[in-house]
């Protein structure tokens, strides 16, 4: 098998290829004056098993659509099988109409990818993995639990997982085995039209001296983690932080949730993260799933 790099790869591609030993191929890029995306091959991959390695966060579209150039060349130059290492993947999220009308987005990303010949897909901890039905080849789904893990038990001594929503308990209750500790969950809502989020019912746990854990697979804007630290506080936490697959921190997030007393933040190396950002390295879970 050859690890291909691509423009997004984030240093994943060069650990895998050293765990595995595995040879290394860094695809050339380049930015059109227009603004449209160059890739080329350097090395032949005829009848080569190639797995291609591109997350896809900000700019979203830009890395998708090197993925999608990089992919159908691997096959135009003969590659007997391409996969794709996306840590995250972008429009996972909109899997549904919300109101009538919306696009599926992430029905078109996935078949954008059957398209183009993408026999196998590796995701880092998906939104929903119902929402990957779309995609016609192989799955695997990398857990980045154990790797947050790992960093988080650094920081904690006497630890309580919190899941800000129902929709992140399993995460939760995954990570309070790894910690052995407590979990539990907020109940919330959302308005579908601004996006404001409320607490519909607080824990009933007792957090008094405890390390709260907030444990989500996306951190975006922050809303969410917000309203969960202030309320961790309210309930007797002795300090909070919070981990999550894919830390995205749009919008002034980090200040967001630095306000609101939020002591340290854990993420994967799945996207770009700001120096602040404390990283869990998932590269070795991946190279197991190849």
């Amino acid at each position: 098998m050859i690890i291909v790099g691509g423009p997004a790869a984030n240093g994943i591609d060069e650990k895998i290829s050293k765990i595995l030993k595995y040879d290394l191929v860094k695809v050339e890029h380049k930015i059109f004056p227009d603004g449209e995306s160059y890739i080329r091959f350097p090395k032949s991959l005829e009848n080569e098993e190639v797995a291609i390695v591109q997350s896809t966060y900000y700019p979203q579209d830009k890395h998708l659509i090197e993925l999608f150039l990089m992919i159908e060349t691997a096959r135009d130059m003969g590659a007997s099988k391409v996969s794709a290492i996306v840590p995250y993947l972008a429009y996972l999220r909109q899997d549904r109409r919300f109101k009538d009308g919306e696009s599926l987005s992430i029905k078109t990303v996935l078949g954008i990818l059957n398209d183009v010949g993408c026999d196998s897909l590796i995701v880092v901890e998906p939104h929903k993995i119902d929402a990957l039905k779309y995609f016609n080849g192989e799955i695997k789904i990398i857990d980045p639990i154990p790797a947050l893990a790992r960093e988080i038990r650094k920081e904690v001594e006497n630890p309580f997982v919190l899941a800000p929503d129902r929709g992140a308990l399993n995460r939760a209750e995954r990570l309070a085995k790894e910690l052995n500790a407590p979990f539990t969950h907020i109940e919330k809502e959302r308005d579908r039209t601004t996006g404001e989020v409320r607490i519909k019912e607080l824990p009933t746990d007792n957090f008094t001296g405890k390390d709260v854990i907030l444990i989500d697979d996306i951190i975006s804007t922050g809303g969410t983690l917000e309203l969960a630290s202030i309320t961790s506080y309210k309930l007797g936490a002795k300090k909070v932080i919070a981990a999550a697959a894919h830390t995205l921190l749009v919008n002034n997030a980090l200040d967001r949730l630095k306000k609101a007393g939020v002591k340290d933040i854990i993420g994967t190396n799945s996207v770009k993260v700001e120096a602040e950002i404390k990283i869990a390295d998932i590269s070795d879970l991946i190279a197991v799933k190849l």
